[in-house]
């Protein structure tokens, strides 16, 4: 590393809460699937921020729409109306199919509003009585990082020393219908759950397990909400991952890929009976559905499908899935996928996936290990076959490797 990127990494150190365990590289500039370090190293974006950059980088499109409101309004607050927010309800409910939206900043407060959301129905539409109900969430879940999320996590990293928790949740295995069954009882408002396990490691549950979790949350008026901030708009090769299975939630979460990276945008799309419980005065934000949010998130939402990003998703990650089964390695346990949405996790022997990510970060390619032994996988959904072949012959090299 040259003196300047040690500069910055030093100084973030030196002021920064720590927090985080980057990647040893300093970014300055991305374009489409690529991004480029302060030495003008290029790379191939294989993480696209978590999902929140699946349009590519600094989508022409969508800076355009960015910069105009800039030039015109961008904020408000909700104490007026403002010529944006109306359309992107009208747009994102005609995309999704969602009767109600609640627009929100980051994924977190997506995820914090539903909660609010589905208890209030409960009590006041269900009859549930006063201060018992119960949400059901599964183990190894990833909902974000604020206090009310963190208290029905099962990641003892996540948890350590931020309690007392608020109560009202049970944790039951991902993908076990029986469990999901035995849990709900008549104080039941909703089972959140991720279509696809992320940050556990792109965990997909038993083909057919979401049919079964439809049918027992309507046979028990139990709302279903999907959090779908990672899987949703396209990432898994579908508009929404429980397309995958033919459903359909009562409330869905999306975020990070509903600006393309811009800004933070996020939104609780639901039926009328659960967000329809709101009055004013009852929920809010200063920056939700701000015009400049709005007018980002409406272009994003526009690039997606008039640019085939969806099917493009399908057919790449298809591409992706298989070269990376066929990489024979034996650092290699299992290779897990949808659409762009990938995993390769190894074996405890072959030692840390972050070693193999700091390998593939001298090959020109930046992925992300999660949970000690996997590699998280999942760049823009606007890359093509020559780049997923070029990134498959990097990985199969470093994977062949042993680094432990």
């Amino acid at each position: 590393m040259s003196s300047s990127v040690i500069d910055f990494i030093a100084t973030e150190a030196r002021f920064g809460a720590r927090n985080y365990e980057p990647i040893g590289v300093v970014l300055s500039r991305g374009e489409g699937v690529w991004v480029w370090d302060t030495e003008g190293n290029r790379y191939l974006d294989c993480l696209s921020a978590y999902s929140a950059v699946s349009q590519g980088h600094c989508h022409p499109k969508i800076l355009a729409a960015m910069v105009e409101q800039a030039h015109r309004l961008t904020l408000t607050s909700r104490a007026f109306h403002n010529d944006q927010l109306a359309l992107f309800y009208e747009e994102i409910a005609a995309l999704t199919g969602s009767h109600k939206v609640l627009p929100m900043n980051s994924g977190a407060e997506a995820v914090e509003s539903a909660i609010k959301s589905v208890r209030k129905w409960g009590y006041e539409v269900k009859g549930v009585p006063d201060g018992q109900a119960e949400i059901i969430v599964c183990a190894n879940n990833f909902h974000g990082r604020t206090l009310g999320v963190v208290g029905f996590s099962t990641d003892p990293e996540t948890r350590g020393h931020f309690g007392p928790f608020a109560p009202g949740f049970k944790i039951i295995p991902f993908g076990d219908a029986a469990a999901l069954e035995e849990a709900i009882t008549p104080n039941t408002v909703a089972f959140l759950v991720e279509p696809i396990q992320g940050e556990a490691g792109v965990i997909i549950p038993p083909a057919g397990y979401f049919t079964v979790v439809r049918e027992l949350c309507s046979a028990n008026n139990v709302m279903l909400v999907l959090d779908e901030i990672q899987t949703g708009l396209g990432r898994t090769g579908k508009l929404l991952a429980e397309q995958h299975e033919g459903i359909e939630a009562d409330v869905t979460l999306l975020g990070k890929a509903l600006s393309g990276g811009f800004y933070p945008v996020s939104a609780v799309l639901s039926n009328n009976d659960v967000l329809g419980t709101l009055r004013p005065g009852q929920h809010g934000s200063t920056f939700g559905g701000n015009p400049l949010a709005c007018a980002v998130a409406r272009a994003a939402m526009r690039v997606l499908v008039e640019e085939g990003m969806i099917e493009n998703a399908a057919t790449q990650g298809a591409r992706f899935l298989e070269g990376l089964k066929d990489i024979r390695a034996n650092t290699i346990r299992e290779v897990r996928g949808r659409g762009l949405m990938l995993a390769v996790e190894l074996h405890s022997e072959a030692g840390r996936a972050r070693r193999y990510c700091e390998a593939l970060q001298a090959k020109g390619i930046l992925a992300k290990d999660t949970h000690e032994h996997t590699i998280r996988i999942a760049p823009p959904l606007v890359i093509t076959s020559d780049q997923v072949d070029w990134a498959l012959e990097r990985l199969a090299t470093t994977l062949t490797q042993d680094l432990s």
